[in-house]
Protein backbone atom coordinates (compact mmCIF):
# COMPACT_ATOMS: atom_id res chain seq x y z
CA UNK A 1 0.00 0.00 0.00
CA UNK A 2 2.75 2.47 1.00
CA UNK A 3 6.09 1.55 -0.51
CA UNK A 4 9.39 2.15 1.22
CA UNK A 5 10.69 3.75 -1.98
CA UNK A 6 7.97 6.40 -1.83
CA UNK A 7 8.60 6.92 1.88
CA UNK A 8 12.26 7.62 1.14
CA UNK A 9 11.31 10.07 -1.61
CA UNK A 10 9.00 11.83 0.84
CA UNK A 11 11.73 11.85 3.48
CA UNK A 12 14.03 13.57 0.97
CA UNK A 13 11.42 16.20 0.18
CA UNK A 14 10.99 16.95 3.88
CA UNK A 15 14.70 16.83 4.71
CA UNK A 16 15.33 20.54 4.29
CA UNK A 17 14.25 22.22 7.56
CA UNK A 18 11.74 25.04 8.01
CA UNK A 19 10.04 24.78 4.63
CA UNK A 20 6.79 26.55 3.80
CA UNK A 21 4.24 23.78 3.39
CA UNK A 22 0.58 23.96 2.38
CA UNK A 23 -1.97 21.21 2.96
CA UNK A 24 -5.15 21.41 0.89
CA UNK A 25 -8.23 19.23 0.89
CA UNK A 26 -11.39 19.04 -1.15
CA UNK A 27 -14.50 21.21 -1.37
CA UNK A 28 -17.07 20.40 1.33
CA UNK A 29 -14.43 18.80 3.55
CA UNK A 30 -15.64 15.78 5.50
CA UNK A 31 -14.29 13.95 8.55
CA UNK A 32 -11.56 12.21 6.59
CA UNK A 33 -10.40 15.37 4.83
CA UNK A 34 -10.29 17.33 8.07
CA UNK A 35 -8.89 14.51 10.20
CA UNK A 36 -6.07 13.62 7.82
CA UNK A 37 -5.17 17.29 7.31
CA UNK A 38 -5.01 18.11 11.02
CA UNK A 39 -2.94 15.04 11.86
CA UNK A 40 -0.50 15.63 8.99
CA UNK A 41 -0.23 19.31 9.91
CA UNK A 42 0.80 18.43 13.46
CA UNK A 43 3.36 15.91 12.21
CA UNK A 44 4.92 18.44 9.83
CA UNK A 45 5.05 21.08 12.56
CA UNK A 46 6.88 18.62 14.79
CA UNK A 47 9.43 18.22 11.99
CA UNK A 48 10.09 21.96 12.16
CA UNK A 49 8.19 23.15 9.08
CA UNK A 50 5.83 26.10 8.68
CA UNK A 51 2.42 24.69 7.73
CA UNK A 52 -0.82 26.21 6.46
CA UNK A 53 -3.94 24.03 6.16
CA UNK A 54 -6.46 25.24 3.58
CA UNK A 55 -9.94 24.00 2.73
CA UNK A 56 -12.07 25.57 -0.02
CA UNK A 57 -15.12 26.11 2.19
CA UNK A 58 -16.62 25.39 5.61
CA UNK A 59 -16.40 21.97 7.18
CA UNK A 60 -19.47 20.45 8.95
CA UNK A 61 -20.27 22.05 12.31
CA UNK A 62 -20.16 18.69 14.10
CA UNK A 63 -16.38 18.74 13.64
CA UNK A 64 -15.96 22.07 15.47
CA UNK A 65 -14.65 20.35 18.59
CA UNK A 66 -11.58 18.82 16.93
CA UNK A 67 -8.17 19.86 18.28
CA UNK A 68 -6.48 22.36 15.98
CA UNK A 69 -9.48 22.91 13.70
CA UNK A 70 -9.27 26.66 14.35
CA UNK A 71 -6.07 26.59 12.27
CA UNK A 72 -7.88 25.62 9.08
CA UNK A 73 -7.99 28.51 6.61
CA UNK A 74 -11.33 28.70 4.77
CA UNK A 75 -10.53 29.95 1.28
CA UNK A 76 -14.10 31.05 0.57
CA UNK A 77 -14.11 33.56 3.45
CA UNK A 78 -10.39 34.37 3.50
CA UNK A 79 -10.63 38.13 2.95
CA UNK A 80 -7.15 38.67 4.40
CA UNK A 81 -5.59 36.56 1.65
CA UNK A 82 -3.82 34.16 4.02
CA UNK A 83 -4.43 31.17 1.75
CA UNK A 84 -3.22 32.92 -1.41
CA UNK A 85 -0.01 34.12 0.24
CA UNK A 86 0.67 30.70 1.76
CA UNK A 87 0.30 29.01 -1.63
CA UNK A 88 2.45 31.62 -3.38
CA UNK A 89 5.25 31.15 -0.84
CA UNK A 90 4.99 27.37 -0.50
CA UNK A 91 7.84 24.96 -1.18
CA UNK A 92 5.65 21.86 -0.91
CA UNK A 93 1.92 21.38 -1.40
CA UNK A 94 0.18 18.28 -0.07
CA UNK A 95 -3.14 17.30 -1.65
CA UNK A 96 -5.17 15.19 0.79
CA UNK A 97 -8.31 13.12 0.17
CA UNK A 98 -8.98 14.10 -3.44
CA UNK A 99 -7.38 13.20 -6.73
CA UNK A 100 -7.55 16.24 -9.02
CA UNK A 101 -6.71 19.91 -8.51
CA UNK A 102 -9.94 20.84 -10.32
CA UNK A 103 -11.92 19.63 -7.30
CA UNK A 104 -10.72 22.72 -5.44
CA UNK A 105 -12.89 24.97 -7.65
CA UNK A 106 -11.78 28.62 -7.10
CA UNK A 107 -8.77 27.58 -5.06
CA UNK A 108 -7.43 25.56 -8.00
CA UNK A 109 -6.50 28.77 -9.86
CA UNK A 110 -4.41 29.89 -6.90
CA UNK A 111 -2.69 26.50 -6.73
CA UNK A 112 -1.91 26.54 -10.45
CA UNK A 113 -0.25 29.95 -10.11
CA UNK A 114 2.59 28.34 -8.12
CA UNK A 115 4.64 26.43 -10.66
CA UNK A 116 7.69 25.75 -8.47
CA UNK A 117 6.28 24.00 -5.38
CA UNK A 118 6.58 20.22 -5.31
CA UNK A 119 3.18 18.53 -5.26
CA UNK A 120 2.45 15.41 -3.22
CA UNK A 121 -0.85 13.53 -3.45
CA UNK A 122 -2.10 11.42 -0.52
CA UNK A 123 -5.45 9.92 -1.47
CA UNK A 124 -7.51 6.76 -1.80
CA UNK A 125 -9.87 7.58 -4.68
CA UNK A 126 -9.76 5.97 -8.11
CA UNK A 127 -8.08 7.50 -11.17
CA UNK A 128 -5.76 10.21 -9.81
CA UNK A 129 -5.11 13.15 -12.10
CA UNK A 130 -1.74 14.23 -13.54
CA UNK A 131 0.67 16.83 -12.26
CA UNK A 132 1.97 15.38 -8.99
CA UNK A 133 5.66 14.94 -8.16
CA UNK A 134 4.93 12.13 -5.71
CA UNK A 135 1.76 10.10 -5.26
CA UNK A 136 0.53 7.98 -2.40
CA UNK A 137 -2.55 6.86 -4.32
CA UNK A 138 -3.92 3.76 -2.61
CA UNK A 139 -7.41 2.83 -3.75
CA UNK A 140 -7.43 -0.16 -1.42
CA UNK A 141 -7.28 2.08 1.64
CA UNK A 142 -10.42 2.72 3.64
CA UNK A 143 -9.53 6.39 4.14
CA UNK A 144 -6.87 9.00 3.63
CA UNK A 145 -6.47 9.11 7.40
CA UNK A 146 -5.40 5.47 7.32
CA UNK A 147 -2.85 6.36 4.63
CA UNK A 148 -1.48 9.16 6.81
CA UNK A 149 -1.22 6.65 9.65
CA UNK A 150 0.75 4.23 7.46
CA UNK A 151 3.08 7.00 6.28
CA UNK A 152 3.74 8.11 9.86
CA UNK A 153 4.26 4.50 10.91
CA UNK A 154 6.86 3.90 8.21
CA UNK A 155 8.59 7.26 8.34
CA UNK A 156 8.60 8.17 12.04
CA UNK A 157 7.28 5.14 13.92
CA UNK A 158 3.97 4.93 15.78
CA UNK A 159 5.55 6.50 18.88
CA UNK A 160 5.42 9.82 17.00
CA UNK A 161 1.61 9.75 16.94
CA UNK A 162 0.30 12.02 19.69
CA UNK A 163 -3.12 11.78 21.27
CA UNK A 164 -4.42 14.75 19.27
CA UNK A 165 -3.09 13.24 16.04
CA UNK A 166 -4.68 9.91 16.96
CA UNK A 167 -7.99 11.62 17.62
CA UNK A 168 -7.95 13.30 14.20
CA UNK A 169 -6.95 10.08 12.43
CA UNK A 170 -9.66 8.11 14.22
CA UNK A 171 -12.31 10.63 13.11
CA UNK A 172 -11.19 10.17 9.51
CA UNK A 173 -11.13 6.38 9.69
CA UNK A 174 -14.46 6.21 11.51
CA UNK A 175 -16.40 8.55 9.23
CA UNK A 176 -15.08 7.18 5.94
CA UNK A 177 -15.98 3.61 6.88
CA UNK A 178 -19.45 4.41 8.21
CA UNK A 179 -18.31 3.76 11.78
CA UNK A 180 -16.32 0.72 10.64
CA UNK A 181 -19.21 -0.93 8.83
CA UNK A 182 -17.96 -0.89 5.21
CA UNK A 183 -15.04 -0.07 2.89
CA UNK A 184 -11.83 -2.08 3.20
CA UNK A 185 -12.13 -3.24 6.80
CA UNK A 186 -8.78 -4.97 6.88
CA UNK A 187 -6.80 -6.43 9.80
CA UNK A 188 -4.26 -3.65 9.22
CA UNK A 189 -6.97 -1.04 9.79
CA UNK A 190 -7.98 -2.53 13.13
CA UNK A 191 -4.35 -2.82 14.18
CA UNK A 192 -3.98 0.88 13.40
CA UNK A 193 -7.05 1.64 15.50
CA UNK A 194 -5.52 -0.30 18.39
CA UNK A 195 -2.41 1.91 18.20
CA UNK A 196 -4.60 5.03 18.20
CA UNK A 197 -6.54 3.80 21.23
CA UNK A 198 -3.27 3.23 23.08
CA UNK A 199 -2.60 6.99 22.93
CA UNK A 200 -5.57 7.48 25.26
CA UNK A 201 -8.26 8.74 22.88
CA UNK A 202 -11.85 8.50 24.15
CA UNK A 203 -13.78 6.64 21.46
CA UNK A 204 -17.29 7.00 22.98
CA UNK A 205 -16.79 10.76 23.26
CA UNK A 206 -15.46 11.02 19.70
CA UNK A 207 -18.42 9.02 18.40
CA UNK A 208 -20.86 11.17 20.36
CA UNK A 209 -19.26 14.40 19.15
CA UNK A 210 -19.57 13.37 15.50
CA UNK A 211 -22.79 11.38 15.31
CA UNK A 212 -24.89 12.84 18.13
CA UNK A 213 -24.28 16.55 17.78
CA UNK A 214 -26.81 17.58 15.12
CA UNK A 215 -29.35 20.37 15.30
CA UNK A 216 -33.10 19.89 15.61
CA UNK A 217 -33.40 21.31 12.10
CA UNK A 218 -31.19 18.56 10.74
CA UNK A 219 -33.32 15.88 12.42
CA UNK A 220 -36.49 17.33 10.94
CA UNK A 221 -34.85 17.72 7.51
CA UNK A 222 -33.90 14.05 7.60
CA UNK A 223 -37.49 13.07 8.38
CA UNK A 224 -38.75 15.29 5.57
CA UNK A 225 -36.24 13.87 3.08
CA UNK A 226 -37.14 10.27 3.85
CA UNK A 227 -40.90 10.71 4.16
CA UNK A 228 -41.60 13.29 1.47
CA UNK A 229 -38.70 13.22 -0.96
CA UNK A 230 -37.53 9.60 -1.24
CA UNK A 231 -38.65 7.93 -4.45
CA UNK A 232 -38.12 4.24 -5.19
CA UNK A 233 -37.78 3.05 -8.80
CA UNK A 234 -36.57 0.10 -10.85
CA UNK A 235 -38.58 -2.54 -9.02
CA UNK A 236 -37.51 -1.37 -5.60
CA UNK A 237 -33.76 -1.56 -6.23
CA UNK A 238 -32.98 2.14 -6.73
CA UNK A 239 -33.92 5.13 -4.58
CA UNK A 240 -33.29 8.83 -4.87
CA UNK A 241 -33.96 11.99 -2.86
CA UNK A 242 -33.73 15.64 -3.83
CA UNK A 243 -33.42 18.80 -1.77
CA UNK A 244 -33.97 22.30 -3.13
CA UNK A 245 -32.42 25.34 -1.49
CA UNK A 246 -35.88 26.56 -0.43
CA UNK A 247 -36.56 23.23 1.28
CA UNK A 248 -33.26 23.30 3.13
CA UNK A 249 -33.86 26.86 4.32
CA UNK A 250 -37.12 25.72 5.93
CA UNK A 251 -35.05 23.53 8.25
CA UNK A 252 -32.23 26.03 8.93
CA UNK A 253 -29.78 23.98 6.85
CA UNK A 254 -26.10 24.14 7.80
CA UNK A 255 -23.13 22.63 5.90
CA UNK A 256 -22.98 18.93 6.63
CA UNK A 257 -26.66 18.52 7.52
CA UNK A 258 -27.42 16.26 4.55
CA UNK A 259 -24.35 14.09 5.12
CA UNK A 260 -25.34 10.45 5.52
CA UNK A 261 -28.85 10.85 4.11
CA UNK A 262 -27.89 8.96 0.96
CA UNK A 263 -26.94 5.88 2.98
CA UNK A 264 -30.34 5.38 4.55
CA UNK A 265 -32.23 3.84 1.58
CA UNK A 266 -29.63 1.06 1.54
CA UNK A 267 -31.12 -0.19 4.81
CA UNK A 268 -34.00 -1.46 2.63
CA UNK A 269 -33.27 -5.09 1.85
CA UNK A 270 -33.94 -4.92 -1.89
CA UNK A 271 -32.02 -1.69 -2.47
CA UNK A 272 -28.90 -1.72 -4.66
CA UNK A 273 -28.30 1.96 -5.46
CA UNK A 274 -29.16 5.19 -3.67
CA UNK A 275 -28.76 8.80 -4.76
CA UNK A 276 -29.37 12.24 -3.34
CA UNK A 277 -29.44 15.50 -5.27
CA UNK A 278 -28.68 18.61 -3.20
CA UNK A 279 -29.06 22.02 -4.80
CA UNK A 280 -26.40 24.71 -4.34
CA UNK A 281 -26.12 28.20 -5.83
CA UNK A 282 -24.14 27.04 -8.86
CA UNK A 283 -25.00 23.38 -9.41
CA UNK A 284 -26.65 20.28 -8.00
CA UNK A 285 -24.39 18.05 -5.92
CA UNK A 286 -24.92 14.37 -6.68
CA UNK A 287 -24.08 11.72 -4.06
CA UNK A 288 -24.29 8.02 -4.86
CA UNK A 289 -24.07 4.89 -2.73
CA UNK A 290 -24.44 1.22 -3.56
CA UNK A 291 -23.73 -2.22 -2.24
CA UNK A 292 -22.27 -5.37 -3.64
CA UNK A 293 -20.99 -5.24 -7.19
CA UNK A 294 -22.98 -2.15 -8.26
CA UNK A 295 -20.25 0.27 -9.34
CA UNK A 296 -21.34 3.85 -8.64
CA UNK A 297 -17.86 5.13 -9.49
CA UNK A 298 -18.50 3.96 -13.04
CA UNK A 299 -22.04 5.36 -12.93
CA UNK A 300 -20.84 8.76 -11.69
CA UNK A 301 -18.10 8.98 -14.32
CA UNK A 302 -20.42 8.02 -17.14
CA UNK A 303 -23.46 10.12 -16.27
CA UNK A 304 -22.46 12.89 -13.85
CA UNK A 305 -18.84 13.79 -14.66
CA UNK A 306 -17.75 12.54 -11.24
CA UNK A 307 -16.25 9.50 -9.59
CA UNK A 308 -15.07 8.09 -6.30
CA UNK A 309 -15.20 4.49 -5.10
CA UNK A 310 -17.09 1.42 -6.27
CA UNK A 311 -19.75 1.80 -3.55
CA UNK A 312 -19.50 5.53 -2.83
CA UNK A 313 -19.15 8.24 -5.45
CA UNK A 314 -20.37 11.66 -6.43
CA UNK A 315 -20.70 14.15 -9.22
CA UNK A 316 -22.39 17.37 -10.33
CA UNK A 317 -25.31 18.42 -12.48
CA UNK A 318 -25.67 21.84 -14.06
CA UNK A 319 -29.26 21.18 -15.13
CA UNK A 320 -32.40 22.04 -13.17
CA UNK A 321 -33.46 19.66 -10.43
CA UNK A 322 -36.27 18.31 -12.57
CA UNK A 323 -33.93 17.73 -15.52
CA UNK A 324 -31.34 16.15 -13.22
CA UNK A 325 -33.86 13.64 -11.87
CA UNK A 326 -35.07 12.74 -15.36
CA UNK A 327 -31.46 12.30 -16.48
CA UNK A 328 -30.84 10.06 -13.48
CA UNK A 329 -33.86 7.88 -14.28
CA UNK A 330 -32.79 7.46 -17.91
CA UNK A 331 -29.24 6.72 -16.80
CA UNK A 332 -30.40 4.07 -14.33
CA UNK A 333 -32.44 2.39 -17.07
CA UNK A 334 -29.45 2.36 -19.42
CA UNK A 335 -27.07 1.26 -16.69
CA UNK A 336 -29.38 -1.60 -15.72
CA UNK A 337 -29.79 -2.68 -19.35
CA UNK A 338 -26.01 -2.99 -19.55
CA UNK A 339 -25.95 -5.22 -16.46
CA UNK A 340 -24.82 -2.53 -14.03
CA UNK A 341 -27.42 -3.43 -11.42
CA UNK A 342 -26.95 -7.18 -11.58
Amino acid sequence: MVSQEDIERLRELLARPAQNIVIVSHTNPDGDAVGSSLAWREALLEMGHRVTCIVPNKYPYFLDWMTGIENLVLFKTDEAGVARRAVEESDLIFFLDFNAVSRLEGLSEVIESNTTARRILIDHHLSPGPGFDLMFSCTGSSSTSFLIYRILEKMLGTQAITRSMAESLYVGMMTDTGNFSFSFLTPELYRAVAVLVETGIDIPTIHNNVYNAFTEGRARLFGYAINRKMEVIHNGTVAYMSLLESEMRRFQFQPGDSEGFVNYPLTIKSMKLSAIFVATHKFIRVSLRSRGGVDVDLFARKYFNGGGHRNAAGGKSFMTMRETIEHFKRSVAEFAAQGGLD
